[in-house]
This record gives structure tokens, sequence and C-alpha cells, in this order.
């Protein structure tokens, strides 16, 4: 009633429950869209998810949208929004073309999450002005071209089992380079156990695409006595010259693989000239990660601190004498275990 009688235009318009609103929902919007908004976020959390209807892609003017449990159709006749800066979209099912078509015809959008979605595995995101990126989703492939971005959380998950047969691209290079080639500018590069292997299919020990200069925090989760996942951060690090924090979770992976070798056992020579902090969260005191800690106080001249986050069942003052003990080459690098 209030949008009915409301004759001027509305700048933003918020709505959140847990109610079902499904027989009222499509008479709102399309009142909504024409008062031409600039800001929307839709919240309502009941089932089924609501269906975005087609009149809301067409208010020209929106600069923020933000949208929870719904489904995404695009209209055939879709303009793209011009000025939209902000999209959040989370737990939503639509298809690869659309979403890819949704991001593609929003030239000016600077900060984008996609978080819980169904029907898309392959993300195609070309953003030239996006600055900051959250996707959190079961997706096979992905492909970034945005050049601006500075800030990244890559949280790739699956549902089923069939992550595992996933074939090793053909063109590694080209695997590499559509998921990190177009990160130049970026500042800020987080990423998820998933996403570790996804790119340690191709990402091993080689010359990336691109010299992340720019680059000076990383958070990762890494199962340390994964080889092939160790090798991909060691990739990572010799591309990124300028790291100064580096935030690592420790996971612990379902299986050993006898057949991985050891930290220990690699005899990388790199230099981290930058990096001042390390931290490791959900430290179990295994071998394999204290040899990465090892390898990083030798890598690391400008190292001042190493901070441990114990979690394991262990003797904690056997594994925190094994580190004290370590060697380091920076005079100032502590290590400090909570």
């Amino acid at each position: 009633m209030v949008l009915s009688l409301h004759k001027g235009t509305i700048e933003q318009f918020d709505i959140s429950g847990s109610e079902s609103y499904h027989d009222e929902f499509a008479r709102w919007m399309l009142m909504l869209s024409s008062r031409s908004p600039r800001s929307i976020i839709i919240e309502l959390k009941s089932r089924p998810r609501y269906r975005i209807p087609s009149c809301i892609f067409s208010i020209s003017h929106l600069k923020s949208l933000h949208l929870e449990n719904c489904t995404i159709s695009l209209p055939r006749v879709f303009q793209g929004f011009k000025s939209l800066t902000d999209l959040s979209l989370k737990f939503f099912s639509s298809t690869n073309m659309d979403i890819q078509n949704l991001i593609s015809f929003c030239p000016v959008l600077t900060n984008l999450i996609l978080n819980y979605f169904e029907g898309i595995n392959r993300l195609n995101i070309q953003a030239p002005e996006l600055e900051y990126l959250n996707v959190v989703g079961d997706f096979e492939d992905i492909d970034l071209d945005a050049p601006n971005l500075k800030a990244a959380i890559l949280f790739h998950y699956h549902k089923s089992k069939a992550y595992q047969s996933i074939p090793i691209a053909h063109d590694k290079e080209s695997h590499v380079k559509k998921s990190l080639g177009s990160l130049s500018e970026i500042k800020t590069l987080g990423i998820s156990s998933s996403f570790m292997k996804y790119l340690s299919k191709a990402c091993i020990l080689t010359k990336l695409p691109i010299v992340f200069t720019r680059l000076e925090d990383i958070y990762l989760t890494i199962c340390f006595w994964d080889q092939r996942q160790v090798l991909t951060v060691c990739s990572l690090f010799q591309n990124a010259p300028n790291l100064k924090k580096l935030l690592m979770w420790s996971y612990p992976g379902s299986t050993y693989d006898q057949d991985q070798a050891s930290i220990q056992e690699l005899t990388l020579q790199m230099q981290m000239n930058h990096l001042i902090t390390v931290s490791v969260n959900d430290f179990r005191g295994l071998d394999h990660e204290v040899h990465f800690v090892a390898k990083l106080l030798s890598w690391a001249p400008a190292l001042e601190e190493v901070r441990i986050e114990w979690k394991g069942e262990m003797d904690r003052s056997m594994v925190l004498t094994k580190l004290l003990a370590l060697p380091r080459v920076s005079p100032r690098a502590k290590i400090i275990v909570t």
C-alpha cells in the first residue's frame, strides 16, 4: 500500500524476513521497479527460492543490488545495469550464461559477492573495474578477467566426490592464467583448501603468467603434507615479491598419500625480502608443518614474527623446542605459540 501511494522515487528498498511472502512478492517488485530505487536489498529466507521478476532488471539507475535465497533468470532484453557498483548474490540459482552476462553488463562494477550457488559450474567473470571479489561455491572452472582487482577471496568446495576425477587441464598455463592471469593489481588474496587443489592441478613450481607486484597479504588454507599444494604455494611466493603478511590455516586432509614428498625434502631457495609477519592457525605439530615454518624462516630476512595457534594433540613442549631451535635468517624473528 505504501509503495502504491508513494508518488516520488525511492532511494533504498531493504526487506528481510523468514515468513513466506511468495504471493505478494511479484506485485511488490513491480511497484518497486516504477520508483527507480538506487539500492535494493532482499533477504527473504523462506522456501522455495524467490524468483526475481524481470521488471527488477529494467531499473537502469540501480547502484547496489543484494539478493538472497532467489532464482535469477535474465530477460532477453536485459540492457545491463550501467551504474551498478555493488552486486551481492547469496544462496541463489542461475545459469553460467546468465551470471556471465549479468556481470559483464555492469561496466562499473567494483564489488562482487557470489556465495553458495546452484546451476553454475563455470564462472566467467569479466569486470574491468572490479576491486573486490568474494566467491564461495561449487564450481569446476573459473575464468577471471579483472585487471583492477585489489582483493579476492576464492573459496571452492565440492559437494560430491566427482572432484577427484576432474582431469588436469590440457593447457596447464592456460588453466592457471584463466584463474590468476589478470590479477595484476591485486593486494590481498584469500584461497581455500579446495581452490588450492584446483590451482595445484597445473601450478607446480612454474613461472606464473603474471607477477603480483602489488600483492602484500595472502590468506590460505593448505594441507602441508600434500606436495602439490606446497609447491603451488611456493609458486605464488615466487611471483609475489612484495609479500608482507602471510596467514595460513593448516588443513590435515582426508588421507595421507605415501607418495607425497615432505617439504623437508624440498631444496628450494627463494627470497621473501618483504615478508614481516606469518601466522599459522590449527597447527598440529606435524613434521610437515614444522619443516614449512623452517623454510619460511630461512627465506625471509625481514621477518619479525611467526605466530602459531596450537591445535595439536602431540607433546606441545617437544614441538615448541623444535620450533625455537630452528635457524632463522632474520635476527628479529620471534616465534610465538598460543
